[in-house]
């Protein structure tokens, strides 16, 4: 049996479903079939400010174009001083998390110290890199990870690509669907020195804004009181903004909005 050959123009691609239907149209699968509605988490960002930075995402996850949850986490710690945030299939992202967690808490048990963060930033990156067989079926995870810089003493902001590359950003990150949205709202909003309550304000509108115009971004629910997962990573560590405080900002942009 010789191997098929395919011209530039006519190359089938990574699917096996679309290269069997080219060389062995009466054993393809029918169309569509190979596909999975697999769950996707969707906009997360992060912002330095004057303390350290803050970490937030929306709560909506979809398989396709169905919703199917509506109160996911998105953000979580990774240890005491910093904290990773999931864009992409959901499920093997938040495996990710939890064995970058565990990472991080055997290592400090073991050498007796914590890993920096630039070490902690690497050990993330070679996970994102060990998951590529898996993203290119569709599997992607494209984390943002930020923490406080306990020996600089400020706070920093990473990003990923799919094969493990990271990149260090210095004010503001964004990753998923509503990423283009939220990141124009963080940059017209952004500038140095910012307080708590301002960077908590710019994340929460950069969300709102990202549902307006991003179907697989969730807004906000005041009704069932969903709000965003917000948290700030500062010298006292990592701390989750309650939601009656989001509630408070949430209401203060829908009231803007009404008298705009």
């Amino acid at each position: 049996m010789t191997l098929p050959m395919f011209s530039a123009s006519d190359d089938p691609g990574p699917s096996f479903a679309e290269l069997l239907r080219r060389v062995r149209p009466s054993d393809a699968l029918p169309e569509g079939s190979h596909t999975l509605a697999i769950t996707h988490g969707t906009t997360v960002l992060g912002v330095r400010y004057a303390d350290g930075v803050v970490m937030a995402g929306d709560r909506r996850a979809t398989s396709g174009n169905w919703i199917s949850h509506k109160q996911m986490e998105k953000v979580f710690p990774a240890d005491r001083y910093s904290g990773v945030a999931i864009a992409g299939a959901a499920g093997p992202a938040v495996e990710m998390v939890k064995l970058f967690q565990l990472q991080l808490e055997h290592y400090e048990k073991v050498e007796g110290t914590v890993l920096s963060l630039e070490g902690k930033a690497n050990q993330l990156g070679q996970m994102v890199r060990s998951n590529l067989p898996a993203a290119m079926q569709g599997l992607g995870v494209v984390p943002l990870f930020a923490g406080y810089d306990v020996r600089r003493g400020e706070g920093r902001l990473f990003e990923y690509d799919v094969t493990g590359g990271r990149y260090e950003e210095q004010n503001h990150v964004e990753s998923g669907s509503g990423s283009l949205h939220a990141g124009t709202v963080v940059k017209l909003g952004f500038h140095e020195g910012l307080t708590r309550d301002e960077a908590i304000d710019l994340v929460v509108h950069a969300l709102y804004r990202a549902a307006e115009e991003d179907s697989a971004t969730g807004g906000p629910d005041l009704i069932r009181g969903i709000f965003p997962v917000v948290a700030t990573i500062t010298a006292t560590g990592y701390q989750r903004v309650d939601d009656a405080e989001l509630r408070a900002k949430v209401e203060a942009i829908i009231s803007q909005e009404a008298t705009s």
